[in-house]
């Protein structure tokens, strides 16, 4: 039996894989996040802990058997989070989370004093990483920056609370803007210009490493009668690729999640971070990636439904599976800012085209496309890092509606495919890993991907008219971003 952790800003998710790779049993904690001032986004590393030890102690409960033959553990988690640690290895504050904002001044900090920052980590300084985040708590925290020993990203701080041990693997850190992403080593440079050394830094090692065993009393808390190995790991979307297969290069996904990912993996390093592409290591040895990020995709829907006062379900039902013609509406998704391809925290959202004919569901089909066109900034972005998509798996919550996929193939231009088995995501992709470690199997037999339901090509009619209407999209930024700048 294998264990996958994942620690999510919303939840623990904890996950049972047997040996022909079926889940046989899983577990959600939950997890709050405090906003002690706008912008600002925390979680105090022992809530992590409690929930891991509820999750793990309820499936030792209901799957006495499976738990005692656990051989390998693997984590996943929310990535680019600040967990400082004293000389103890004690929190000295909240964690601060991917998506707090604080720290846009020292992003331009970062970039000026250290010019090569992009080359050698291959992404732009941005407030939702973690490097941004240190210079700040330097600048304003002054006394817990004196006494912090070491930095541990969200799932590091798990491993070491299951282990006692402080290590990191690749595709973690690559979010950081400390890694030397090509060479797949701590930059001494990028941390110097933090104030840091490697001295503050965990060991590195690669996702499917060894990397820990779990303890004697925890070992005893759960009935396993030998300690499991700890894998390295990965960063959460890292390790939903796993789950997913898409460990070859050229493989690609689109995750219609809160936030929304279009993912590519590759064979080396491929940074394009002037259009905020995403270029990290992989999960597994020599593999990279490269992501373009939506800030709000599901989250949008959401969104709209709570104004609408209609569930989600309802709204999406009201529009037919294949949209004859796009809205007249133009729905811009911007409501948390933007990443790609703006790197933009402040930017926000807006209906354009709004007429006395607009409907409730004119605004839905807009808000689907809007999300549609802020993946095709994404596309068009990869392709320009040299990365071409030609088709691509859909996970994530949004997948579950026909009609978005059909307005994704169109305004994309590809084929996407519907899966059977994507809802486990992270933490199965966790368990693989876990397995990997314990065993040294080839990844390539282990990490095969779910099977494909239906692909869903671009309707050509429609294809055609959402190209008429991409510039206009795009044309609406720079006029939006105008009207929202402060009256002097």
């Amino acid at each position: 039996m294998y264990l996958g952790i994942d620690l999510g800003t919303s939840g623990i998710k904890v996950v049972l894989v047997d040996e022909t790779e079926t889940v046989r049993a899983s577990h959600t904690e939950s997890l709050s996040v405090s906003r002690p001032q706008p912008g600002w986004s925390e979680q105090n590393p022992e809530d992590w802990w409690q929930a891991t030890l509820r999750g793990l102690d309820a499936l030792a409960q209901t799957h006495k058997s499976e738990m005692a033959s656990v051989r390998g553990i693997g984590l996943s988690g929310q990535m680019h989070g600040a967990v400082l640690l004293d000389e103890a290895g004690e929190p000295l504050r909240p964690a601060i989370l991917w998506n707090d904002t604080r720290c846009e001044a020292e992003c331009a900090e970062l970039e000026e004093s250290f010019p090569a920052l992009r080359q050698v980590a291959g992404n732009p300084a941005m407030p939702g990483f973690t490097a941004p985040k240190l210079l700040w708590v330097r600048k304003h925290e002054t006394e817990i920056f004196g006494r912090l020993r070491t930095v541990l990203l969200p799932k590091a701080y798990l491993r070491y609370r299951l282990t006692g041990e402080m290590i990191e693997e690749m595709s973690d850190a690559a979010g950081t803007l400390w890694l030397d992403v090509g060479a797949r080593a701590w930059s001494d440079a990028a941390l110097a210009a933090t104030g840091l050394s490697r001295a503050a830094m965990p060991r590195l090692v690669e996702g499917s490493d060894a990397a820990g065993q779990l303890t004697a009393s925890l070992c005893a808390r759960w009935g396993m009668t030998t300690a499991p190995v700890l894998a390295g790991g990965a960063g959460d979307n890292a390790a939903g690729a796993v789950g997913l297969g898409a460990i070859r290069p050229g493989s690609a996904f689109l995750s219609l999640g809160t936030s929304g990912v279009l993912w590519a993996t590759t064979d080396r390093f491929r940074p394009n971070p002037e259009a905020t592409v995403h270029a990290f290591c992989h999960a597994l040895p020599g593999l990279w990636h490269q992501m373009g990020v939506t800030l709000s995709a599901a989250a949008c829907l959401a969104w709209w439904s709570g104004v609408a006062g209609e569930k989600e379900a309802a709204l999406l039902q009201a529009l037919p599976e294949t949209p004859a013609a796009p809205s007249e509406v133009t729905f811009l998704p911007y409501l948390s800012g933007e990443r790609t391809p703006h790197n933009d925290g402040s930017i926000r959202g807006a209906f354009m085209g709004l007429s006395q004919e607009t409907s409730r569901a004119s605004l839905t089909q807009a808000v689907l496309e809007g999300v549609a066109f802020s993946f095709r900034d994404c596309l068009d972005a990869l392709r320009a890092a040299g990365t071409v998509v030609t088709e691509a798996d859909v996970i994530g919550g949004g997948s579950r509606s026909a009609t978005w996929i059909k307005i994704l193939a169109s305004v994309l231009g590809i084929t996407l495919h519907s899966l059977a088995d994507g809802e486990h995501g992270a933490a199965f992709g966790a368990a693989r890993l876990g397995r990997l470690a314990a065993t040294g199997e080839d990844p390539l037999l282990i990490c095969t991907p779910p099977r494909r339901l239906a692909a869903i090509a671009p309707d050509p009619a429609l294809q055609a008219a959402y190209e008429k209407r991409l510039p206009l999209y795009r044309a609406l930024y720079p006029a939006i971003k105008q009207a929202q700048r402060p009256a002097l």
